[in-house]
């Protein structure tokens, strides 16, 4: 079966009113899907980006992080704000403080598996109480006009691998498509992703299933559509660093072709927009910062990565930063050259 979009059997997924363009998703990661890397995955061609969690707990909201999480000043949308938090009351209001500032979906977390969340009865924790997730879904989808979204882990760990019974409580309680990461809570990010439970839940439910988890590929992003029959993929560690990949599994899905991986230039004048937007966002002292991270992740799959890492670490100013990368650039359009000489 081909898993191009142009067959009749697979139409591009529906949130509420919000028809998809594609079928590959920017999957929300605390501290790293800010504005600035949502707005790259977007242009490089996700069909939908997620913004970083928020604790449903308001009192909160007032410190600089909450604040930034909360920004989608110029966001195109459908923008779409994920909450976690364990208490039914508390998520319904912050799903309705979110709509009140433009959250045109609201996605509640119940896959993330960070310790500090799940002592909270936050994130995956909640996947042991299905009598307290049918609570919490029913109190949030009343609560809104806007589409309710969830995510979620197969089950807490392989002895409760209850993804699909969660699944139908989504369905029930008027959840609009549901992302499934294909781990336990138990094994966090380690073994690998199983996708046969995404299928099992696919063909238990009649809403939207976005398949997640080790996507980081246009050709893997096929596969695992053709495996489950979801209706897109997730792409969350896969997209560190490669915000192109969206734009090639798009065009894979599409064509059945393997897009050009980008040059060094393309690299380059992508890695100068994500850092301009990251300085102007967070100021200049604290974007310097946020940048090493990301500038870490394109540098994960380069020769001595190591130490282009510890060199770009030590660098203070903007304008440092921006040099470190046309270096870059310059010295893979040098190698490339060469390459292609000696061929």
């Amino acid at each position: 079966m081909s898993t191009h979009d142009s067959s009749p059997v697979t139409p591009l997924p529906r949130i509420g009113p919000y028809a998809l363009p594609n079928r590959a998703i920017l999957a929300p990661m605390a501290g790293v899907t800010d504005r600035p890397f949502r707005q790259l995955c977007r242009e490089l061609g996700a069909g939908l980006v997620v913004s970083e969690m928020v604790t449903a707990d308001s009192r909160l909201w007032h410190t600089r992080k909450s604040r930034q999480r909360l920004d989608h000043a110029g966001e195109p949308g459908p923008r779409d704000v994920q909450i976690a938090g364990g208490d039914p009351e508390m998520l319904a209001e912050a799903a309705r403080l979110n709509v009140a500032q433009g959250a045109e979906i609201v996605d509640i977390n119940m896959g993330c598996p960070a310790k500090k969340v799940c002592n909270k009865a936050a994130g995956s924790a909640l996947l042991r109480d299905e009598r307290l997730v049918a609570a919490i879904l029913e109190s949030v989808v009343a609560a809104v006009d806007v589409p309710v979204t969830l995510k979620i882990r197969t089950g807490w760990c392989s002895e409760s691998r209850n993804g699909i019974r969660v699944a139908q409580l989504a369905e029930a309680a008027g959840i609009q498509a549901l992302a499934v990461h294909g781990r336990t809570r138990e094994q966090r990010y380690r073994g690998d992703a199983e996708y046969d439970t995404i299928a099992a839940i696919k063909q238990a439910v009649s809403l939207p299933v976005f398949a997640n988890g080790d996507i980081d590929s246009a050709e893997k992003a096929a596969r695992v559509l053709d495996y489950t029959k979801a209706d897109a993929v997730m792409i969350g560690r896969g997209a560190q660093g490669n915000p192109w990949i969206f734009r090639e599994i798009e065009h894979y899905l599409r064509t059945g072709d393997t897009l050009a991986r980008p040059t060094p230039a393309e690299i380059a004048a992508v890695m100068h927009r994500h850092l301009e937007a990251l300085h102007a966002f967070y100021g200049e002292h604290m974007g310097v910062r946020i940048a090493r991270k990301h500038v870490g992740w394109y540098l994960a799959t380069r020769p001595q990565a190591a130490a282009l890492r510890a060199r770009f670490n030590v660098l203070e100013q903007p304008s440092a930063q921006h040099r470190f990368v046309d270096a870059l650039a310059h010295d893979a359009a040098t190698l490339a050259s060469n390459g292609s000489n000696a061929a």
